[in-house]
């Protein structure tokens, strides 16, 4: 992940259309414009989406070899403290020989985020560092071969979650600061120390098989989790990505399995749905969330600090108030909510954020049936709050508001009215436009007061 280095962005060159059944490949081979048959998801792929809308929460888990230097004299990102502190890769391998999460406990990470009420989680399988944390038998760079740990936390991780429910997803970093064939370097790995040269072609080859053991070594999965296409963007290397080969490749293996890519452009064909990098959908405080809202599903990823792996010094955590806010606007614009924690270097979640999940946990206990399963409603964000609808029954999220009446622009006959808290009954009047709902404001100390209005 990043947000400093994608703020400056060019005009978009491949303005592509997403639809949520088909869509046409505009990607270019090396040669020239080959016209490619439209993707066709399978039922099993659409019916993954609908599970992927229904879900609503996911955990985001950043954890490598840069976990051990939680961060320190980074100037940006700690997961970026190789390229931040121009750690050349020879000398960053040494990280490996002392990786040792003893206090790793699969179980214990699974059963954390089940009881926060996340349905999902994506992990990071290989990030830009290029040091796989699972059992890759085409590198030696690997956690399984390089470290005293020698054990493989993914697959530790996908038995776990099995066990326990949760879906498991692999973020897969597309760049790579480690391996001699990623050339050229792109926008970052310049201080990386290694030669001018390599073979585009190779490397991808070597990126499809890492995927094609991920997708056949752990069971079925929820999806792979792209990052790092942006960092190609304004070289010759752009399109010469073969996306097309490797989407079919993931769905030929597993076709349930969804495809995202964190590139801050449209949809390209073969991708599953489409997330927003620590923005709501349609918003663009990062400076990079540009692309428009498809129709495929939505998803907002967010950091519960100001980095997403672990931080000896960040503790600037965001309050559990924001970060449920957050999640009822992602639920009100159609997406879901990635919330990303940072595992500290021997395996244990940083007390920290397990506070906050827990308390998250708790919210949704109460107000879950107001975002799961769930659909952005029919009234378009407001700066009061949300709406989102399941059947018959859309829920009207009161973020911020202190009056007694509340105008509310649904022109549906609606039988009842309710607080989703307690089943108390709303009083409400009929108006022009819409509804007014009575003695609604905000209570205090809430982080959301949801109206359930039951509709004819």
């Amino acid at each position: 992940m990043r947000t400093s280095f994608l703020k400056a962005s060019a005009a978009i060159l491949l303005m592509l259309t997403s639809s949520a059944h088909a869509q046409t490949h505009p990607q270019t081979a090396a040669a020239g414009n080959i016209a490619v048959p439209a993707y066709q998801p399978t039922e099993s792929n659409l019916a993954a989406r609908r599970w992927f809308q229904d879900a609503k929460f996911g955990v985001f888990l950043h954890w490598g070899l840069y976990s051990e230097l939680g961060g320190v004299g980074s100037k940006g990102l700690s997961e970026w403290i190789m390229y931040d502190s121009r750690i050349p890769a020879s000398k960053y391998e040494r990280l490996a020989t002392f990786f040792n999460p003893t206090k790793f406990d699969a179980d214990e990470w699974v059963a954390t985020f089940k009881a926060a009420g996340a349905h999902y989680i994506v992990i990071t399988a290989k990030h830009h560092d290029g040091f796989a944390m699972f059992d890759s038998k085409v590198s030696p760079y690997t956690v399984v071969k390089s470290t005293p740990f020698a054990r493989d936390p993914i697959a530790e991780l996908a038995t776990a979650c099995r066990r326990q429910g949760i879906k498991l997803f692999f973020y897969y970093s597309q760049l790579d600061w480690h391996s001699t064939d990623y050339y050229p370097r792109g926008s970052t790995g310049q201080f990386s120390g290694r030669p001018e040269t390599g073979d585009w072609d190779k490397y991808l080859d070597y990126q499809d098989a890492q995927l094609r053991e991920l997708l056949t070594q752990y069971g079925p999965i929820g999806g792979i989790w792209f990052d790092g296409w942006w960092d190609q963007q304004h070289t010759p290397m752009q399109n010469r990505w073969r996306l097309e080969r490797t989407y079919k490749l993931i769905h030929s293996l597993q076709p349930q399995a969804l495809i995202v890519n964190n590139h801050h452009q449209p949809p390209f064909p073969g991708e599953d749905y489409q997330t927003f990098e620590r923005d709501l959908p349609g918003e663009n405080s990062m400076g990079f969330n540009k692309g428009h809202i498809g129709s495929l599903p939505l998803e907002m990823s967010e950091t519960m600090n100001g980095t997403w792996g672990f931080s000896l010094t960040d503790d600037q955590y965001k309050s559990v108030e924001t970060l449920v806010r957050t999640l009822v606007g992602a639920a009100g614009r159609n997406a879901n909510f990635l919330l990303n924690t940072g595992p500290m270097p021997n395996g244990q979640l940083q007390p920290e954020n397990i506070a906050t999940y827990a308390e998250i946990g708790r919210w949704l206990k109460t107000y879950g049936a107001s975002i799961y399963g769930t659909r952005g409603g029919p009234v378009s964000p407001r700066n009061w709050g949300v709406t989102t609808q399941k059947g018959n029954t859309v829920y009207v999220h009161i973020l911020d508001w202190r009056d007694d009446r509340l105008f509310v622009p649904i022109t549906q006959k609606i039988k009842d009215a309710t607080l989703v808290r307690d089943g108390s009954h709303v009083r409400f009047d009929k108006v022009d436009g819409g509804i007014e709902l009575l003695g609604v404001a905000k209570s205090a100390g809430a982080y959301d007061e949801v109206v359930s209005l039951e509709l004819e």
